[in-house]
């Protein structure tokens, strides 16, 4: 994934400094846990001395701008970035804040409806909210089974 987005830069022209490198890895090592800006910072200032928070929302800025990477923007709590750029459902946990991707389901031929509309995507959002299994152990929330086939 390292190299990936490394040579997503170079192609659209991006410097790779010792500071982005450092925000690439900690990008790379916390994708499944979608990382927030302030994680980043505090992660990648252990790797690159020098770094300040505003490079790391800059880079972090370009790199989303240019599509590399994702901003995921949120009402009650610290935007999150990950490198999924790809359609899929963001499952957000209400308590722990944990944040799942699911993979798209084909429940249409979204593709076929776009091109029909000549209708050109820049960007696209699917979350559910609610508790993860051991968030509602936690709380007592009981975990019957509410979807059955």
């Amino acid at each position: 994934m390292k190299a990936f987005i490394i040579e997503k830069m170079k192609e659209r022209g991006l410097k790779l400094t010792s500071q982005r490198l450092a925000i690439i890895d900690v990008l790379v090592d916390n994708a499944l846990s979608h990382p927030s800006a302030s994680l980043v910072y505090h992660e990648a200032k252990k790797r690159a001395k020098s770094l300040s928070l505003s490079t790391v929302y800059a880079t972090l800025s370009e790199l989303s701008r240019h599509g590399i990477i994702k901003l995921v923007e949120f009402d009650t709590m610290e935007n999150r970035y990950e490198l999924d750029t790809t359609p899929h459902i963001n499952v957000v946990c209400k308590e722990c804040k944990k944040i799942l991707d699911y993979e798209f389901p084909i429940l249409i031929n979204w593709k076929a409806v776009l091109k029909r509309l000549r209708f050109l995507v820049t960007d696209s959002r699917f979350e559910f909210y609610g508790y993860c299994e051991d968030c509602r152990k936690s709380l007592g929330i009981p975990l019957k089974n509410e979807y059955p086939d």
